[in-house]
């Protein structure tokens, strides 16, 4: 029987010794060891990740506590101090919450009273009462709303700027406006006809009313 030959190594262009067999085992035991352990690091990332996304989506997480609806009437009170023109308190039914009741001074000095609802579908609606207003006032505040008709509520007389159809008109998607006495007032929001024809007589009710906060 022959004696096998020992094998060539291209790169060297002889057969290896002994000892060059050993280093190049070795290297690749090692290189097949960092390969292993870069594969078991991913896997353990990407094991890791799945855990973090499992308990995003499964553990329930407390929701924030509802905020509590704002006292309009009480905010209108304790602002009727700053103007002898009785400030509006819409009378509404259940289910209408306001998120706002506050006294603005814009950059002109005109002194209003506002107050957000949230209404029983989840839209938006809010009123504001300007005391000796400008045009300037309101046509800045409305946005330069295009009129497009009247409604009559309760003997007052709204004139109407429909921007249903405008892109992106924000909370002006539909806008009332009308002066009575010495305030110019402005009802605004996303709401429905049912809605906004409600929150307007409500607005109305309390304008001819006419007894400051809080009598």
């Amino acid at each position: 029987m022959s004696r096998k030959e020992p094998r060539v190594v291209a790169e060297l262009g002889r057969p290896e010794t002994p000892e060059e067999t050993a280093a190049r085992k070795a290297e690749t035991s090692r290189r097949h060891r960092e390969n292993r352990s870069f594969i078991n690091l991913l896997a353990g990332v990407a094991v890791s990740l799945g855990i973090v996304l499992v308990m995003v989506l499964v553990v329930v997480r407390p929701g924030l506590p509802a905020r509590e609806p704002i006292d309009v009437a009480a905010a209108a009170a304790a602002a009727q101090v700053t103007t002898d023109e009785p400030l509006i308190v819409p009378q509404l039914d259940e289910g209408w919450a306001s998120n706002a009741a506050e006294i603005r001074t814009g950059t002109d000095q005109v002194f209003s009273w506002y107050a957000g609802y949230v209404t029983p579908e989840q839209q938006f609606l809010s009123f504001q009462q300007a005391v000796d207003a400008n045009p300037t006032w309101l046509v800045t505040t409305i946005e330069d709303a295009v009129p497009t008709g009247e409604r009559v509520i309760g003997g007052t007389t709204w004139v109407e700027h429909d921007q249903r159809e405008t892109e992106d008109p924000g909370n002006l998607e539909f806008v009332l406006t009308t002066e009575h006495g010495a305030s110019t007032v402005i009802v605004a929001g996303t709401a429905d006809d049912a809605e906004l024809q409600h929150f307007a007589e409500a607005v109305t009710a309390a304008l001819d009313a006419g007894e400051p906060a809080g009598d």
